[in-house]
């Protein structure tokens, strides 16, 4: 996969949340197309009805919405072979273990703790890409699980 050919979508309900990542992918610019929705239930309603050739490489996946969290929607996902391809990065301000750990165990490919700082989200979400198709296999390593901007 070239990066220029790169799908991302990301599930967050916050509105902000979602500028500021189309944004920084605005400023990476590696010519990725980058898609969003507000919530769970959206997530799954567009994965379930798009075709296998428009599907995300990745997804960037928050923990905590309304309707459906995006535990729900990981498992949901990881049981559907439709969507083994998509590499899926957990993008969260959650910092608990619980949610780590969860989230590992239902096949996310890494875990990104959103930074509050614009300049540290490009680099996260920069290595994100890489990281993503580096991991896309099992057996997964929980010790590169989480991706932090440095």
């Amino acid at each position: 996969m070239s990066v220029k050919s790169i799908k991302i979508l990301l599930a967050d309900d916050d509105e902000a949340d979602r500028l500021l990542f189309r944004e920084a992918f605005d400023e990476l610019k590696v010519g990725a197309y980058v898609n969003t929705v507000n919530d769970g239930d959206e997530l799954m309603h567009l994965l379930h009805n798009a075709k296998t050739e428009n599907l995300p490489h990745i997804l960037f996946l928050d923990i905590n919405m309304p309707r459906k969290n995006g535990i729900e929607c990981l498992k949901e996902i990881r049981a559907d072979k439709k969507f083994k391809e998509i590499s899926v990065a957990i993008y969260s301000t959650s910092s608990s273990e619980n949610d780590m750990e969860a989230t590992f165990l239902n096949g996310a490919n890494v875990y990104i703790h959103k930074p509050n700082d614009f300049q540290k989200l490009k680099k996260v979400l920069e290595k994100a890409i890489v990281y993503a198709n580096v991991y896309q296999d099992p057996p997964f390593n929980k010790d590169n699980f989480l991706l932090m901007a440095e």
